[in-house]
This record gives C-alpha cells, structure tokens and sequence, in this order.
C-alpha cells in the first residue's frame, strides 16, 4: 500500500507518495472549498504499488461570488447565475487557467514530464481542468472532469491545442446532482465526442458529490491512462 507524505503550502497541499512517483495528478475542488476537500481520496483509490503518483491540491483564489450575494469565498471564477452557462465569467476562467498552467510548470520543473500529468476537477475544478487541458500546447496524460460542465465550448473549441487533440477524459456526474444537472454533463460530454475527444461516461445514483463506485472506475481509468504512456 502507498503512503503519502502531506506536505501543506500557501497555495497549495502536497501528497507525495513513498516512492519516486511516476506522475502528477493536479486535483482542483469546487466552490467555496479548498485544497483540503479532496486530499483523502489519494488513500482511497487504492492504487498499486506500482502506480505511485504525486497529487497537488492547489487552493483557488478567494474572490466575491454573485450567485451567494457577493460573499468572499474561494473560487476559479464568478457564478452570476444557474444554469452554469449563463453570464459565462470569461476572465476569471481564463485567469484560473493561467494558474493551472503556472502548476503544470511546476511539476515539470519537478522532473515530470507533462504527458504524466493528470488534470482533475470537481464542479468548478471540472471547468478549469478542461479548459486548460484542451488549451495547453503541452501534451498531457489526460483529464478528469468530476460532476461538472463546459461553458463557453464554443470558443474553448476554437482555441484547443492540436498536442492534446486526443488527450483521454474520464466525465462522471450524479443523476441526482441538483446544483449542476447531469444533462448538462451529458451535453459536455456530447460535445467533446463530436470533437473526437476519448471521452469515457460515467452516471452514479448520487448527488453533487463522489461514491464509492465513482472512486474505483476513477482509479481504474488512471491504471489504464498509465499503463499506456509506459508502453509509448
């Protein structure tokens, strides 16, 4: 079994695993949580012992959000309204995406290369790991897009990067999600088929939130994403 060593920064939280990792996977949270959120569930995708890999759960920026009367909290961008493609927040997208982006270059400088680099994201996480995923000119290993949706396609499509052309993307979502509806998922997911991005759909008798049946096929794919960028 693997264990991590947490390490907790400014901007960020660190697990690193006890042997020399094999990749990154960069985990983004929702709305109005934090790093924090998501840092169990390295310990809880059981990975093998031959798939170590480093996770960084970055904080988003605190910023006012319209959606919840302007309170100050941490978010990749303003929501004005649901649905989540309405009065799309553009520049706060575009300025957590350069974020992002500052991370990927950090885990290089590290001394991994970036088509071992997992893009992850719930809710709002989910957005930022697409839009940054399918921009970056650098060729990652894939993306996770966890109970969330993809504003503004139209112009994320125009401006995607020919490296991650066919980059893998694992989509699920709960049929019970009441703060982000699984049709808007499913027609995120839609649209990136018709792209001809791999994409691998998954649904879950569940609510905005993760499961345990989520966690395992959301291990399984990143078994599978790794074994393949050892074989290239």
């Amino acid at each position: 079994m693997i264990k991590y060593t947490k390490l907790i920064n400014l901007n960020n939280i660190e697990l690193n695993p006890d042997r020399p990792p094999l990749g990154t996977v960069l985990w983004l949270h929702g709305l109005g949580a934090d790093g924090h959120d998501f840092v169990p569930i390295a310990s809880e995708l059981n990975l093998p012992n031959n798939l170590p890999l480093r996770f960084i759960f970055p904080h988003a920026p605190l910023r006012p959000v319209t959606i919840n009367n302007g309170y100050v909290m941490r978010a990749w961008f303003d929501i004005a309204s649901m649905p989540l493609a309405q009065q799309i927040d553009e520049e706060g997208i575009a300025r957590s995406v350069t974020l992002l982006s500052q991370w990927i270059e950090e885990e290089i400088k590290h001394g991994i290369s970036a088509n071992k680099i997992i893009l992850a994201g719930f809710s709002q996480g989910t957005v930022i790991a697409l839009h940054t995923g399918l921009r970056s000119p650098k060729r990652l290993a894939g993306i996770l897009a966890l109970s969330g949706a993809l504003p503004a396609a139209e112009k994320l499509l125009i401006e995607k990067n020919a490296a991650n052309a066919s980059i893998p993307i694992f989509m699920a979502h709960g049929m019970k999600d009441q703060v982000i509806p699984i049709m808007l998922g499913q027609a995120s997911a839609e649209i990136l088929k018709k792209n001809r991005y791999p994409v691998t759909w998954r649904s879950y008798p569940m609510a905005h939130t993760v499961c345990k049946e989520e966690i395992q096929d959301v291990a399984a794919w990143l078994i599978d994403i790794f074994s393949n960028v050892h074989t290239k």
